[in-house]
């Protein structure tokens, strides 16, 4: 008889900590359908609650009322920190004589399956494949290929019933998936085209793209997933060739090649193989992709949400531009000045909190300080009235928060969101050991300030929530709820919007638009101002049309701003910016999003970007000479505006 022992967050449900300071747990899709599956089966839990006072407690009435009488046995539910294989040791032991490979450890993280491997458990990486382990059946990533005429909603009601849980969307003829040899064979029958990679045990799938001339060719679909596509297959092998050289060097287990994909190469990689701080020489900001697994990966909430403006009333002008209530609240309150204070709380340059001594040396997600400046700024969004929520979720063996604020409008359609990443890196840096010898960037210590990237948006994000809250204060009222949302570990491949838009999807979340902005202060000496807005989506569907549409809103309103400043629109698949900010987490489940940035690359004709030199450096700092505060401004007053008018004021 087994045991199965659960991780919660991200495996059986989504956490979020409440304004009241209460944890919510929302159980993710398919978990409770395995669970009723597994009635008969003994049932634990092995999860990190987190640090304080009275965690245990309240991750327990969460999961009682998340799960009532699921998990009654409190001998098998094991509240700790998961640094080794002591938890999952003290598990078996509690198990009554069930041998270590009779208990099976369900979660997602694959360091967490990796340590209780050592325990001798088996494991799974998703609750669908429980049965799977607890029978010795191993799970595979598999490349997932759609004959011509059948489409993803398709292969999503096949793979809903069978042991498959996609993983990424590369088309609408390539989807990656998590299978068992069953879920294969499911998938197989109903006419899809099956290739089995490589056991998923203690991996995890990452998107890394090719910085080449024009990049990876698109893949056809086929027996192999590449069929006809030499070129590429050759151009996989060569990017895998450098990554998995890489993380040898670094003394790394190896990353296993999963085949080519649009713009790049899939890599499944091993517990503790940081593949984020691995860049080819000129790589592109944002070249590697952390991909979730998710049973509802392939049903696009968005698409159903209607266009871009739908249902719209209240103060936009009738050639669609903010009004001139709008743009004058924006002009007093996203001003160089409070920019330039945001900055340089966030960067270090000055107290984190005005009137205490702390200050900040860095905001990677390895780094103590992340913790306090989500902490700031969930104060300083309290301080404005909104709804505070943080969303914790588990990178490298840390707790991370995503940070939400909210102004809820009651019997809203949807909500319009403005974002950015608190977090920061400075892993482009030169660092020396104490005999100047060269020596990788060590995130938990060396300074990371971020003044940039993106310390630049989050300011903006603060900034337009301090508009909001004049506009509130002086009677103004939006249609649609407003909601500023700072995302964590974004340098680690977007994991906290990842972790965020599928959580937002699972809970049938209404989002009109998102308005992102990464990075917006760049500006070199002399330099001709110039504004990116990439609207670009590998994502196929109505999402295309939609990010376009909120691009042109900002496109429009950022030349009514500053009449001096040329906008790049960059759409399609051919937009740089594709899969490398926050942005393409919404594009992944069909939502409208758009990123707007400084001049981050060259142009369609070649010339170079004008934005900062100091990308992912230490020298990301408010005396960066090429940081400009109000350009900075233009553009933050821009989305800001934008965002307002889109939220129906």
């Amino acid at each position: 008889m087994s045991v199965l022992f659960f991780d919660i967050g991200a495996t059986l449900a989504d956490a979020r900590m409440e304004p009241d300071g209460s944890l919510t747990l929302r159980p993710r899709p398919r978990v409770a359908a395995v669970l009723d599956a597994l009635a008969g089966v003994r049932k634990g839990i092995i999860s990190n609650p987190g640090p304080g006072a009275g965690a245990a407690e309240r991750a327990a009435a969460a999961l009682g009322a998340a799960f009532p009488g699921r998990f009654t046995d409190a001998g098998l539910v094991h509240w700790g920190v998961k640094d080794g294989r002591g938890i999952f040791d003290r598990a078996v032991a509690s198990a009554g004589g069930v041998p270590a490979d009779g208990c099976v450890f369900v979660g997602e993280d694959a360091q967490e399956r990796a340590f209780a491997r050592e325990a001798g458990m088996r494991t799974a990486p998703h609750p669908v494949f429980a049965p799977a382990a607890m029978e010795g059946r191993a799970v595979f990533f598999a490349r997932i290929g759609l004959p011509e005429g059948r489409g993803l909603a398709e292969l999503a009601a096949v793979a809903e019933t069978t042991e498959a849980v996609p993983v990424h969307v590369a088309s609408e003829r390539l989807v990656l998936v998590m299978a068992s040899g069953l879920g294969a064979e499911g998938l197989e029958r109903a006419g899809f085209t099956v290739e089995l990679r490589e056991p998923v045990e203690d991996r995890s799938a990452f998107l890394v793209r090719d910085e080449g001339p024009g990049g990876l060719a698109e893949p056809e679909a086929g027996a192999a997933g590449v069929a006809g596509a030499d070129g590429a297959a050759g151009r996989a092998e060569a990017l895998y060739g450098f990554v998995a050289g890489a993380l040898a060097a670094g003394g790394a287990p190896p990353a296993v090649l999963l085949g080519p994909a649009p713009g790049g190469v899939y890599l499944a990689v091993p517990a503790g193989a940081r593949i984020e701080e691995v860049h080819r020489p000129g790589a592109r900001p944002g070249d590697t992709e952390c991909l979730l697994p998710d049973p509802a990966l392939l049903s696009r909430p968005g698409e159903g949400a209607g266009g871009p403006g739908a249902g719209v009333r209240g103060a936009a002008s009738g050639d669609g531009l903010p009004s001139a209530e709008v743009i004058a609240a924006v002009r007093a309150t996203v001003t160089a000045e409070v920019l330039r204070g945001h900055v340089a709380r966030l960067s270090g340059a000055g107290p984190l909190v005005e009137g205490e001594p702390v200050t900040v040396r860095s905001r990677d997600a390895a780094a103590q300080d992340n913790e306090l400046v989500v902490e700031a700024l969930a104060g300083r969004f309290q301080e404005l009235g909104l709804r505070v929520r943080r969303h914790p979720f588990r990178w490298r063996g840390r707790q991370l928060f995503n940070v939400e604020a909210e102004h809820r409008v009651a019997g809203a359609d949807s909500a319009v969101l403005v974002t950015a990443h608190l977090d920061s890196t400075a892993s482009g840096g030169e660092f020396t050991d104490e005999a100047g010898a060269p020596r990788p960037y060590d995130p938990a210590v060396d300074p990371a300030p971020g003044a940039d990237d993106d310390g630049s948006g989050t300011a903006g994000v603060l900034a337009a929530a301090e508009c909001l809250a004049s506009l509130l204060a002086a009677g103004a009222r939006p249609v649609r709820s407003v909601r500023f949302v700072l995302f964590n570990a974004e340098e680690q491949g977007l994991v906290g919007s990842k972790f965020y838009a599928r959580a937002a999807a699972a809970e049938g979340d209404r989002i009109a638009g998102v308005f992102q902005m990464d990075m917006i202060a760049g500006l070199r000496r002399g330099a001709v101002p110039r504004v990116e807005i990439h609207a670009g989506s590998a994502v196929p569907g109505p999402v295309v049309g939609a990010s376009d549409a909120l691009g042109e809103l900002v496109a429009r309103t950022l030349a009514a701003f500053d009449p001096a400043v040329t906008v790049q629109q960059l759409t399609g698949p051919a937009d740089p910016a594709v899969g490398r900010s926050d942005h393409a987490s919404f594009h992944e489940r069909g939502w409208a999003a758009v990123a707007v940035s400084e001049d981050l690359f060259s142009t369609p004709e070649g010339a170079p970007g004008t934005g900062t030199r100091q990308y992912h450096t230490p020298g990301d700092t408010l005396l960066d000479e090429d940081h400009d505060s109000g350009f900075a401004a233009t553009i933050a007053g821009s989305v800001t505006a934008t965002a307002l008018a889109f939220a129906g004021l």
